[in-house]
């Protein structure tokens, strides 16, 4: 069975770093697009950054562009988010996810296959 898990979630002070890790396991995600949402309290879910399957391009949203960085390990089926310079409006969920669609679409919330369930993150003023 497929599946994605997050780590690395925690309180963090404002203009700490920290950095995310989505294992997926069940089955070989080298052929997905794999990106990262996260949803703040009282807020719909929204994109955050996704990464191609070969790694050659990247998304990521205007609010985090600049701060945060997505890559991933093909060979250890894994996807990491770098945060840097976090901010309290950084505080939400963030989930791991995974597309056979192209990255752009990705980015614009369509077609996702698989979720993970989440790691929060709380930026503390």
């Amino acid at each position: 069975q497929a599946q994605l898990v997050e780590s690395g979630g925690r309180l963090v002070q404002t203009g700490g770093s920290l950095r995310l890790s989505c294992a997926a396991s069940g089955r070989t995600f080298s052929t997905y697009a794999m990106g990262w949402f996260r949803q703040a309290p009282g807020k719909e879910r929204e994109f955050v950054a996704v990464i191609s399957w070969i790694g050659a391009i990247t998304y990521y949203a205007d609010s985090v562009k600049g701060r945060f960085t997505i890559s991933r390990d093909n060979a250890k089926n894994t996807v990491d988010l770098q945060m840097n310079s976090l901010k309290p409006e950084d505080t939400a969920v963030y989930y791991c996810t995974a597309s056979t669609a192209q990255p752009i679409w990705v980015s614009r919330g369509a077609n996702m296959d698989y979720w993970g369930k989440g790691t929060l993150v709380t930026v503390s003023s």
